[in-house]
Parts: structure tokens; C-alpha cells; sequence
């Protein structure tokens, strides 16, 4: 319906009121222009609103990570190195799986110290240990074993001092990515470090993936999880252990500082680096020399390279 506009004595004057420009109205037009509705609402119409479902999709990434974190077990060495170095050492292994007619290469290494460890072999489907790998990467044998058992801080300091060395400890603030732990638990044992601390929240734990990561440097390395970094930092200054911490906008470069006697190195985690209640801790910044565009380095890279400074003034 349409109303006249109303005059000062508040009567009608007979004119038809032009109707107002509303967004109705002009869609309205629109379609008789068109003569579709449906495409003026893909042409005119606002974007949907993706608030809600993209909330939704980062709610269901967070849930997907979480069952990812709860699913990582650590009772299952995967990988045929990683296997034969679990065989070697005290490791209790319930027993081992082995894909139906591997039998050459290392495989045979496998179960010829199985054999002498009277450790149970079960001959399997691959498709059974491609269903339970962790890494994709099983190369036909998967070994059940117990947990990995954490050492304590105490355990570490001891161990440098049954050796007759000066202890050499990394301290891992939040590293979350498997593959980053597993390469720097192999650093660990290549630089001679007697011990590495983790906390027990936000940090990956000694899963099937850093345990293949690793080669099985993992069963010659002790492990430490406590419950706050900043008080095993503290309970290490109190062992008479200096504390470095990897930082790039450290105080010296790492070839600078003197990394003998007793050194405790702190590697950030791979995206915010070392907290700042952490770093505050530490006794001295250091940091690697860099000249390319890029201006961060991954966590084991760094722990490498600093790792080997600290060895190589070890060894003069």
C-alpha cells in the first residue's frame, strides 16, 4: 500500500509519496532488472559471515591436536636402528613385531639379538604395523615396550660426576615437535651431555617418533621431567652449574662466552623462544652469529651448534 503525504493541516494532498530508497526496495528492483533473486543475492549480497564457523574449525583443530598429544605413546619404538639400539640396552621390550617376510638387512640383526634376549617376535600384516605407526616410516618392525622412565635431576648431576666430568645439562623450554626433540636428544649424545631437562606440561615426551628420531640415542641420554623449569633452574645455579640460555638478541656471541667448568644450556621453544621468567634466570645470554634475511634458527639447529662450542672448548 502506499499513503499520500500528509500537508500542514494534516490532510492528504493527493500525491503519491515516491518510496523511500531502502535496501528492499532496491533489491527488489534489482530482481526485476535481473529477473533472479538468486542472482542478485550472489552479486549483491554481503559475504557470508564466517565468524562462527571459523571458530568452529579452530575449536576442531584444537581438539584434533589434543587427541594427537594424548594418542602419542610412549611404549612403542618404531624403525629398525631405533629397535636394535633398544636391544642393546637394558630396555625392557614385551616384544617385537616384525612385517611378514622381511628377513633381510638389519632385520636379521633384529632378531638375532631378540633371540639372544629371549625377547618374544610375533610375525605380522604390514598393514597392522602401518595401522599403529606413529612416524610412517616402521620399516617393518615395531617393538612394544615399557614406558620410558624419567630420571631425576639428581640422577643426571650424578652421573657427570661418576664419569669424573663436569656436568653438561640441557634445559628444553616448551619444545613441543617430536622431530625437534628427537634431533636434539641425538645432539645431546654426540656432545657428550650427561642429562636433559623437559617439563612435564607443553613438551613432548619420549614418544615412538623422537625415539626414532633420535636412532636410539634416546637409551644412552637420562631424561629428567619436572614440573616447573624455573625451579630446576634454580636447584642447577644452586649445584654450582652456570646457565646460558640461546637467545638471539643474547649478550655475547656463544664462541665468546666461556662455556667450560659446569654449564647448564637453555633451548627455547621453536615458536616464542625462552619465556621471560626463564630467561631472566639465566646466567648469561648467548647467541650464534647470523648474516642471512632469515632471523631465527630451529631449536636443534641451535642446540647443535651452541652444543658443539661448549664440546669444543671442552676439548682443548
Amino acid at each position: 500500500m502506499e499513503y499520500g503525504r500528509k500537508n500542514k493541516s494534516g490532510y492528504g494532498s493527493g500525491e503519491v509519496a515516491k518510496p523511500k530508497r531502502t535496501g528492499k526496495n532496491r533489491r527488489d528492483q534489482h530482481m526485476t532488472k535481473r529477473g533472479s533473486g538468486e542472482e542478485y543475492r550472489n552479486e549483491y549480497s554481503p559475504a557470508p559471515r564466517r565468524e562462527k564457523n571459523y571458530g568452529r574449525e579452530q575449536a576442531q583443530e584444537f581438539v584434533r591436536a589434543e587427541r594427537f598429544e594424548a594418542a602419542a605413546r610412549e611404549d612403542m619404538i618404531e624403525g629398525r636402528n631405533a629397535v636394535i639400539e633398544a636391544l642393546k640396552s637394558d630396555r625392557t621390550i614385551e616384544y617385537i613385531m616384525i612385517a611378514k617376510g622381511d628377513t633381510k638387512g638389519s632385520i636379521s640383526v633384529v632378531t638375532a639379538l631378540a633371540q639372544e634376549k629371549s625377547v618374544v617376535v610375533k610375525y605380522v600384516e604390514r598393514a597392522k604395523l602401518d595401522g599403529m605407526s606413529e612416524t610412517g616410516a616402521h620399516q617393518g618392525v615395531i617393538a612394544i615396550v615399557t614406558p620410558y622412565t624419567y630420571f631425576s635431576i639428581e640422577d643426571i648431576i650424578m652421573g657427570a660426576k661418576e664419569k669424573e666430568e663436569d656436568p653438561f645439562i640441557l634445559v628444553l623450554d616448551e619444545i613441543e615437535d617430536p622431530h625437534n626433540f628427537g634431533s636434539i636428544i641425538r645432539i645431546a649424545e654426540v656432545c657428550g651431555v650427561h642429562g636433559i631437562i623437559i617439563p612435564k606440561r607443553k613438551n613432548v615426551g619420549v614418544t615412538a617418533t623422537v625415539y626414532k628420531t633420535s636412532a636410539g640415542a634416546t637409551e644412552h641420554i637420562k631424561i629428567a621431567k619436572v614440573t616447573n623449569i624455573n625451579v630446576a633452574v634454580d636447584q642447577l645455579k644452586e649445584a654450582g652449574i652456570w646457565v646460558y640460555g640461546a637467545d638471539m638478541h643474547g649478550e655475547k656471541y656463544c664462541y665468546d662466552a666461556d662455556l667450560k667448568g659446569p654449564v647448564a644450556l637453555v633451548i627455547g621453544s621453536e615458536g616464542k623462544g625462552i619465556s621471560k621468567l626463564t630467561k631472566s634466570k639465566c646466567d648469561v645470554l648467548v647467541k650464534i652469529p647470523m648474516v642471512g634475511k632469515v632471523n631465527s634458527l630451529n631449536a636443534s639447529v641451535a642446540c647443535g651448534m651452541i652444543s658443539y662450542e661448549i664440546l669444543k672448548q671442552r676439548l682443548k
